[in-house]
């Protein structure tokens, strides 16, 4: 079987792999989809995503999706054909956490994860024409979800988890700063949990019209001379880049809360923070996703639409121009999506 394989800086190949076989307790996955994330991007162009350093060829991603063709023995309540996504989080260990963190799955120390050199060895992803996977990492597709759409559940989660930890949202006027994939999917999610009015910025027109098409209200493009709205209760930061903090702590209100989902750089940065301190300003962290993939398949289900992020399409042959593509910010793409099996085209 075919699968983009990432062997160090620069180098992606398309390889050939034995196709797997589903053990006790598996399913095995018939791949259709699967977009492109910033860490397969990072493992791509420098062998490393944050800590994770990339010691051996590892198959990419891990927002994926596709259909059943093979169940394993102890597998009950799934069938061949049914369409899936996947749950990319694996616990190692024992899976126990201190009361203060119960429920908080994201926070155990010890996870592998779809497309990840965390661990020694690595846990390939997804971006393969099939996939073996544990049956209580599935997650049936709804009705009406195809698995194109299936295949970003798990990014859409990312940003319900960062919704979840601003608390009750309804009616408040809430300012999303970076509208790439996550930053628009979180417009989104909070649009869904009844937020009042969404304000979304960048430095990227094409971002802003994504943003806008994902649910905000208002956009503020920060290329120019324009500066963020001032006194706004709640705030997302969702750049990720730490030149933005100052501003963006500026932006929040006295006394208000500010949610990092962002992924912030692990080394020394320097940033304006001192409006944390004296505006007694809430920052709050937040990390991937517990599990709110299934409250974003629900949302899915009735009616909240991901399609707007996807710019491009690739097939899994193409995988080295779809992360160039991905990675290009004059490319103007938004989610970068590989054909990887048999989905239609």
């Amino acid at each position: 079987m075919k699968s983009a394989v990432v062997h160090g800086p620069g180098d992606l190949r398309i390889d050939e792999r034995p196709e797997p076989v589903a053990g006790q307790g598996q399913v095995l996955l018939a791949m259709e989809w699967g977009g492109i994330c910033g860490s397969d991007i990072s493992y791509w162009k420098n062998g490393a995503s944050g800590t994770a350093v990339l010691k051996h060829p590892l198959v990419l991603g891990h927002e994926v999706a596709g259909r059943i063709a093979g169940i394993g023995a102890g597998v009950s309540g799934l069938t061949v054909g049914q369409p899936v996504t996947v749950h990319p989080a694996e616990l190692v260990g024992d899976g126990r956490l201190p009361e203060r963190l119960a429920g908080r799955t994201n926070l155990y120390p010890r996870v592998r994860y779809f497309g990840s050199a965390a661990f020694d060895p690595h846990t390939d992803g997804g971006f393969s024409e099939y996939r073996v996977v544990r049956a209580d990492q599935i997650r049936p597709l709804p009705e009406g979800v195809d698995t194109e759409r299936g295949a970003l559940a798990e990014p859409l989660a990312v940003a319900m988890h960062a919704v979840h930890r601003a608390g009750d949202l309804r009616g408040k006027t809430v300012l999303v700063n970076g509208s790439g994939s996550i930053g628009s999917l979180v417009v989104a999610a909070a649009k869904h949990r009844g937020a009042g009015t969404i304000i979304a910025s960048d430095i990227s027109a094409t971002s802003l019209t994504v943003a806008r098409a994902m649910g905000a209200d208002e956009t503020v493009d920060v290329s120019g001379d324009a500066t963020l709205p001032q006194d706004v209760e709640l705030v997302f930061e969702a750049s990720g880049s730490p030149a933005a903090l100052g501003s963006v702590l500026r932006a929040t209100a006295r006394g208000g809360a500010l949610v990092q989902v962002g992924s912030l750089p692990g080394t020394a940065v320097s940033a304006a923070l001192g409006d944390l301190v004296t505006r007694e300003i809430t920052w709050i962290g937040s990390y991937r996703f517990a599990e709110e993939i299934d409250e974003a398949l629900s949302a899915m289900r009735d009616g909240l639409d991901v399609s707007p992020i996807i710019s491009h399409r690739f097939d899994l042959d193409r995988a080295a121009e779809a992360l160039a593509i991905a990675a290009d910010p004059a490319s103007g793409s938004g989610k970068v999506m590989l054909r990887l099996g048999g989905a239609e085209r």
